[in-house]
């Protein structure tokens, strides 16, 4: 595979990527904010410039989704607006194809049906909608990129709502999770075995949209996460549990685009049975 730049290291779906490429025996440039502060254009632009990757998989993300409301609010738009329109421009001028991870957090939760990859976005939180603002720089920007949107993500290498929900029921007896929001988890493995499969494969660029397949509510999510556990789960409304940030409520973003590459997408069931057995041979 060609010469390849990894932004984001460090975090939830940039540590999975890592780990595949390290299996596969790909080389690779990784480096972490501290290391490659995308914000700092200059930085960024020079650094490109050095090391001249063919493929720029960037992972970089400000994700704090209800701090991005308020107090981190400029964070969030210098992080996945400008930040990422720094990469596109450094990328897009030594000709490198690009791979920008995006959210089913463009689209407003309104559509009873599943959002088609061309349909009409609508974010209506400062995190979809800075993120938004990222896919259309790369957009503006690229020649050759891959916008891959996804969702509920979780994985070995972070925080996330399947670690959230074992961890609470070593100490709680009973958990309540909302049951009025509509949507399809992923595992980042998923996730970065298709961002692989795109280069690999070398299929048409533009808008994808990846999750496990198959849907569900938070609460159902919860219940099979907890299934073994001895912990009862109760539904509740999004109304009983406000949050800071809007949630969408039926985000059900469309797979056909990225099944019609010939790319096989595990269930989510599936995934997360192959997580839980990842992290539980690791006890």
């Amino acid at each position: 595979m060609s010469k390849i730049l990894i932004t984001g290291a460090h975090g939830q779906l940039g540590t999975e990527l890592c780990h595949l490429l390290d299996e596969k025996g790909i080389a690779y440039d990784a480096f972490v904010s501290k290391e490659l502060d995308i914000t700092n254009q200059e930085q960024v632009k020079a650094k490109f410039a050095e090391l001249k990757p063919a493929v720029v998989f960037h992972c970089a993300a400000y994700t704090a989704v209800d701090k991005a409301e308020d107090e981190d609010r400029d964070l969030n738009w210098q992080v996945n607006e400008n930040g990422t329109k720094n990469v596109a421009e450094a990328a897009q001028a030594i000709g490198a194809t690009l791979v920008y991870i995006s959210t089913d957090y463009v689209f407003d939760g309104t559509n009873e049906d599943e959002y088609q990859v061309d349909a009409s976005t609508n974010p209506k939180n400062e995190y979809g909608k800075a993120k938004l603002a990222g896919e259309e720089a790369v957009k503006s920007i690229m020649d050759r990129y891959y916008i891959i949107r996804t969702s509920w993500v979780f994985g070995k290498y972070g925080k996330n709502f399947v670690y959230t929900m074992l961890r609470l029921a070593k100490t709680h007896d009973h958990l309540t999770v909302v049951d009025d929001q509509v949507g399809r988890p992923t595992w980042t493995r998923t996730l970065a075995e298709f961002m692989l499969y795109a280069i690999d494969n070398q299929i048409p660029y533009g808008t994808y949209q990846l999750s496990n397949d198959d849907s569900c509510t938070w609460y159902e999510f919860a219940r099979e996460i907890l299934k073994n556990e001895n912990v009862e789960v109760s539904p509740v409304t999004s109304a009983e549990y406000p949050q800071k940030a809007y949630r969408p409520r039926h985000s059900i973003m469309s797979l056909d685009k990225v099944k019609a590459t010939g790319f096989e997408v595990p269930t989510w069931q599936e995934a997360l049975g192959r997580f839980m057995d990842e992290i539980g041979e690791d006890k």
